[in-house]
């Protein structure tokens, strides 16, 4: 049903869009041309304002046909920016089935290849006279910066029951039903500063964050908790004892009980690690998504399932440890899973897609809205 070199074309064409985070200004006005062409509403909202998105989110509408008005309203999200670096494209259609980039750019399939599933959709919708209820399309920037432009998203375009993020890394048929919690810490610990000859006239802040990193729990801290230090920064010169560092960190859990449990504990330690060398420690927290599980049983999750194994997919269901716009739209209120892909070594300059999974991807979004139509 779907026209595999159609979809072969559109991917093509949107890996050599530019459009890396916060700086989806080029590719947004094209995608919105190719919504309206194809006969959607499409409305912006005013994500572009945030300093950090390059361009407001699109969501587009596809009408319910006649006698469907009734039919569940659902939606598809994926977004439009890539991480870096996405600059000057350039596909390589290769023998083994798979399409990657010349290896010095990532290919951009995370997002596109869902972007491109979803055109196929609605061409194949419209082609072939497909019933089915209210549709929507949210296309989203700044997913790659932290979520920001889903943050951003004005809940008040958005109308539907439940719906679906094509954007997992995972093999096409697999059906993500939830995605922790993160938070992220910031720590800045405040030595004493002295010569590096007089050492003991100071107090090195390094040393204090390096004596608390040495203390907590960190990596996998549970069966549903981890911990990461990312970054760690301060001094000036060899010859002078910091009295100043940064540290970022973050902490990601399935259990709200357990990730408030974790920052506590990394708070603690940096403070009274601090406290105990005389010195003192500023932290700041904040949540950066909130966690999600969408039951088995849930409508979303059924129809995800049953369009993949009527392509002979596995229909496997898993637990992400990472975020989506998905943990966004679910606390929103829309009962949202993620798609498998099957896009592989993504953010990376090895990042590559194969034209099968693909192919199986748009198909099965067609399937997803036959079944809910049915």
């Amino acid at each position: 049903m779907i026209n595999e070199q159609r979809l072969l074309n559109t991917f093509l064409e949107l890996v050599q869009i530019d459009s890396e985070t916060g700086h989806e200004e080029i590719i947004q006005p094209i995608l919105k041309k190719k919504f309206e062409d194809l006969g959607l509403k499409v409305e912006e909202d005013h994500a572009g304002d945030q300093p950090d998105l390059g361009a407001n989110n699109l969501i587009c509408t596809l009408d319910a046909t006649e006698n469907q008005s009734n039919t569940q309203k659902i939606y598809f999200t994926s977004h439009m920016d890539t991480v870096v670096p996405g600059i000057n494209v350039k596909p390589i259609v290769k023998d083994d089935g798979y399409i990657y980039s010349d290896g010095t750019t990532v290919l951009g399939a995370d997002d596109k290849a869902g972007l491109a599933a979803i055109f196929e959709l609605i061409h194949v919708i419209k082609e072939h006279n497909i019933p089915h209820g209210q549709i929507q399309f949210v296309i989203t920037v700044g997913e790659e910066s932290g979520l920001l432009g889903a943050k951003a998203l004005d809940p008040n375009l958005l109308d539907a029951e439940f719906g679906y993020a094509v954007d997992a890394s995972a093999p096409i048929g697999t059906t993500v039903l939830g995605a922790p919690t993160q938070m992220k810490i910031s720590a800045v610990i405040h030595g004493k500063k002295a010569h590096a000859s007089t050492p003991n006239k100071g107090v090195s802040a390094i040393n204090i964050a390096a004596k608390a990193v040495s203390k907590m729990k960190l990596g996998q801290v549970d069966d549903e908790t981890t911990a990461n230090i990312g970054s760690f920064t301060g001094g000036s010169a060899t010859n002078i004892v910091a009295d100043e560092v940064t540290l970022h960190a973050e902490a990601r859990s399935h259990s709200n009980e357990k990730i408030e449990a974790q920052i506590e504990h990394m708070k603690n330690v940096f403070t009274e690690t601090a406290k105990a060398y005389g010195c003192s420690a500023d932290i700041e927290t904040t949540k950066s998504y909130q966690g999600f599980k969408v039951a088995e049983d849930a409508k979303v999750t059924r129809y995800a399932i049953e369009s993949a194994e009527s392509l002979g997919l596995s229909g496997n269901t898993v637990i992400a440890g990472g975020g989506s716009d998905g943990n966004i739209i679910n606390a929103l209120g829309v009962p949202t899973v993620i798609i498998g892909i099957g896009y592989e070594n993504i953010h990376t300059t090895e990042e590559r897609m194969e034209i099968k999974s693909l192919n199986l991807l748009a198909q099965q979004l067609v399937k997803i809205v036959e079944l809910v139509s049915a």
